[in-house]
């Protein structure tokens, strides 16, 4: 995510079929004793969001189909199919869903009991499920696309339809999930609307159907994917194609009367990826593209392979071309850094952010002469008001209730690229290119951790960059910068901390 500013699968294990019977008697027993307890909200102990996610289980692949009525005002009825293994005996299983009716649950085929606590919504089967086993779980439920009040993210309406931003805590308020970038999975999206719709969402396109006078559009996605990068876009859209680098299929869904002002931002984006690859190595995905929306956001959102953008950035002016430019790199740097690569908790989101900001910046020198150590140095006069407002880059504070957005401070942007500037003037820049390529690669489709970053750091600088790290990434001070020890940071002021 980056937003707006003024201008300027888990490998099966195999059981034998006493120990499964043996396991399913035990569940049997402690469900008995479990299921006499209140329904209650889990999660996977996230700092930020301790409710978010759900542990027991981990999911292998989503099934969504949307019937989209033709309004976005009014609930899209829905069915979320959820395949996954069980990593502990289960007499219930939690769900992540907070914003629409739920009609019915089955498991395994099986009618089951549910009801809500707090954002979950809480499954029992007929019968417990073992650790290791495999389920499927078919929700059929409404998806409220009206806000619900206090909460941002979820559906977002736009002037003909509608799209998805489901960063950081949402996607709960558009299906039923594992609402945590911890359990990444495969998705299957399908989209019914009227006729004179346009539906897109991640992944390619796996089929189109008419049924009377509605059209039936069907998208998969070849790579694991986070909730919170799903993304589905409704409208009276007009889809551009285009080929980038090594024939990658690009895809973009403007406005049909806006095709002609955006096609001159859209044909940028081969070239984009080119210089992207040739900074972090190959792209890591099936397709990338662009999805303008007429909406009022105040920010873009890497949605994996399909990008979210104010479509009012390309078109209002105010802003330069190089800047348009490197926000659109910005979104781009996050299918490597973020979407392939994702945190595994969101006190890790500087990795995310920090990566995105930092090619954002390195091509804005690049290509439009803004000089990246200019920009670092202001960063680094801000970055003790940012840690003081904030937290640290690594440890960022959490958000108020419901304002997701919260989390996506100056800390985690320019406050995370100047950690990364940081390490680049300790280790040098041949090593630095290396440790970027190296992080892409070994955890491509995967989560990583801050301290998976300082240990291969550290392995490939040849030396402990803990005790460097140390400060940068946790301190409430910020460090001096190695090679520039006239570099100031402003004290922070009362008024910045609160």
């Amino acid at each position: 995510m980056l937003l707006t500013p003024c201008p300027p699968a888990p490998r099966a294990r195999r059981w034998s079929l006493r120990r499964l019977k043996a396991v399913a008697l035990i569940a049997s027993a402690v469900g008995l004793v479990a299921a006499s307890a209140p329904a209650a909200p889990l999660g996977v102990g996230d700092r930020l969001f301790p409710y978010l996610g759900n542990p027991g289980y981990d999911v292998a692949s989503y099934d969504l189909s949307f019937a989209y009525p033709g309004t976005n005002r009014e609930p899209l009825r829905a069915v979320t199919t959820i395949d996954a293994w069980t990593t502990t005996s289960l007499d219930r299983v939690n769900l992540d869903f907070a914003h629409g009716q739920v009609e019915s649950v089955d498991v395994d085929g099986e009618p089951a009991t549910f009801t809500s606590a707090g954002e979950d919504l809480v499954v029992t089967p007929e019968t417990p499920r073992p650790e290791g086993s495999w389920m499927r779980i078919t929700v059929r439920h409404t998806s409220d696309p009206v806000s619900a009040e206090g909460r941002d993210g979820g559906w977002l309406r736009t002037a003909d339809g509608l799209a998805m931003a489901n960063q950081a805590d949402a996607a709960h308020l558009v299906f039923p999930c594992n609402d945590h970038p911890s359990d990444k999975a495969m998705f299957t999206i399908r989209v019914t609307a009227p006729e004179g719709y346009t539906a897109v969402a991640n992944g390619l396109a796996a089929g189109v159907e008419r049924t009377g006078r509605a059209m039936t559009w069907t998208y998969r996605t070849r790579h694991p994917m986070a909730t919170e990068l799903a993304q589905v876009s409704i409208g009276r859209s007009t889809v551009l194609s285009r080929v980038g680098p090594h024939s990658l299929p690009v895809r973009d869904v403007v406005p049909a009367k806006d095709r002609a002002a955006l096609e001159p931002w859209l044909k940028k984006t081969p070239d984009q990826i080119a210089w992207m690859e040739g900074k972090v190595g190959p792209y890591p995905f099936e397709t990338y593209g662009l999805l303008m929306a007429k909406a009022d956001t105040g920010f873009e959102l890497e949605t994996q392979t399909l990008s979210l953008f104010e479509r009012d950035l390309f078109t209002e002016g105010g802003y330069p071309e190089w800047y348009v430019d490197s926000i659109m790199v910005h979104e781009l740097a996050h299918q490597w850094f973020g979407d392939s690569v994702s945190p595994r908790t969101w006190s890790d989101l500087w990795l995310n952010e920090g990566h995105a900001t930092w090619y954002e910046a390195l091509y804005a020198e690049e290509k439009a002469d803004q000089s990246l150590d200019a920009r670092m140095k202001d960063a680094y006069r801000s970055s003790d008001r940012w840690r003081a407002a904030g937290g640290p880059p690594a440890a960022p504070e959490a958000p108020e209730p419901g304002q997701k957005i919260g989390i996506f401070r100056p800390n985690v942007y320019d406050g995370a690229a100047l950690v990364l500037y940081a390490l680049r003037q300790e280790i040098g820049r041949p090593a630095f290119e290396q440790l970027e390529r190296l992080w892409v690669s070994g955890h491509q489709d995967a989560v990583a951790t801050t301290e998976d970053f300082v240990r291969l750091a550290s392995q490939v600088s040849g030396r402990d960059l803990g005790v460097f790290l140390q400060p940068w990434l946790y301190g409430e001070k910020t460090p001096p910068m190695p090679g520039h020890p006239d570099w100031k940071s402003s004290a922070p002021q009362r008024a910045d901390a609160e």
